[in-house]
């Protein structure tokens, strides 16, 4: 073989050993190290992570997505828990107990994923800090046997701006369906009465959700409250003036009838006012004072209150010769001592006086007013 042919033969040798070479080269890579996969279980917060001015009384959640809890924990700033419940699935957790004004809370534990693959559970989020908190009193108290006309009173010690948002979170639920509704008789009470008379044995329980509840500038519900009391028998008293009897209806039957001397007739500063009223407050022995009419400290005993105008019924054994005759007093219901005494022994706060022929009506103005307004008036005066 000549030698031009040879080195023709190797050159293409050598060509073709070059393009497997760059072929091969071309088609493989160095191997490469995989990524993990992310967790898939996804946690999160009601309110969101880092959250600010959140309401102490709104619900607080934590919920897994693709996963479950295997621990979680709501803590303050001092470390103390808030107590919580885990859902049967270990998918959601939610607050028991209202958290506090002005705090700092921490979510801490982890999630389990479907992956099996763990996800810490962590945030923070922040309270609202209140302008001032404002406190609230509730009657009737607990455990209370009171009359047929008893309203439900709610008093705040500061005037209330937001009187929607506060009857919102009153309510009232009875043994048997009674009809009522609320009314703001200034902007510090709210009453709650029936329709008609309380049925006699109702069972009434009643819930003012007032905490973390906005009153309006800044200020917020210092406390929830509650009572649960019973109404007791149907005990009315029928004060008609012109009679100078004082009549006592029980369960619909009439159980008294007393002697009785009401308010000068021809001296309106002295009238026993026509208006349906409640008793208020028992006390065995009142001291009764009214300049105007010239007597101070005077002791009457079986006092039962029924306007913060004057109005009591009570014993006047000094004016015995009156009773049944004239009427002569300055505004109370004057009774013989035994006869004061048996009424106010019967008597239950709440009971209704209702008074009627007198020259003069009491204006809505003397507490309790409840019942001197018609359910017309009443409802106008509820914000809702």
């Amino acid at each position: 073989m000549s030698g031009s042919k040879l080195r023709s033969r190797w050159a293409a040798l050598a060509g073709a050993l070059a393009a497997v070479l760059l072929i091969s080269g071309c088609g493989a890579s160095a191997p490469q190290e995989q990524k993990p996969a992310d967790p898939v279980a996804e946690v999160s917060f009601e309110p969101g992570a880092d959250a600010g001015e959140v309401n102490p009384a709104a619900p607080i959640t934590a919920t897994v997505d693709r996963g479950r809890f295997d621990s979680i924990a709501l803590a303050n700033t001092d470390g103390k828990q808030v107590a919580g419940e885990l859902s049967k699935d270990g998918k959601s957790w939610h607050t028991t107990e209202a958290l506090g004004y002005g705090k700092s809370y921490s979510w801490t534990g982890q999630a389990i994923g479907d992956d099996g693959k763990q996800v810490p559970v962590q945030g923070t989020f922040s309270t609202l800090q209140p302008k001032k908190t404002i406190r609230a009193t509730i009657n009737p108290t607990d455990n209370a046997e009171v009359g047929i006309a008893m309203p439900i009173s709610v008093k705040f010690d500061e005037p209330v701006q937001d009187k929607a948002g506060i009857q919102r979170a009153l309510t009232v639920q009875a043994s048997v369906p009674v009809e009522g509704s609320w009314a703001w008789l200034s902007d510090r009470q709210v009453d709650w009465r029936p329709k008609e008379y309380w049925p006699a044995h109702t069972h009434v329980s009643v819930h003012a959700k007032l905490y973390g509840q906005s009153y309006g500038q800044g200020s917020y519900g210092l406390a929830d409250l509650s009572t649960e009391f019973d109404i007791g028998r149907a005990q009315i008293v029928k004060a008609a003036v012109g009679t100078h009897r004082l009549v006592v209806m029980r369960n619909g039957e009439q159980v008294a009838n007393y002697a009785a001397s009401y308010g000068e007739e021809y001296d309106p500063g002295r009238n026993t006012p026509n208006g349906t009223f409640i008793i208020m407050q028992k006390n065995p022995v009142e001291i009764m004072d009214n300049p105007r009419y010239g007597y101070r400290d005077v002791r009457k005993t079986w006092a039962a209150r029924f306007s913060n105008h004057g109005e009591f019924i009570h014993e006047n054994q000094e004016n015995a010769a009156a009773l049944g005759k004239v009427n002569n007093s300055h505004g109370c219901i004057n009774l013989s001592a035994a006869d004061a005494k048996a009424y106010f022994d019967s008597a239950l706060l709440g009971d209704p006086v209702e008074v009627t022929g007198s020259a003069s009506t009491m204006p809505a103005q003397f507490d309790v007013y409840d019942w001197l307004l018609n359910w017309d008036q009443w409802t106008k005066k509820s914000a809702l």
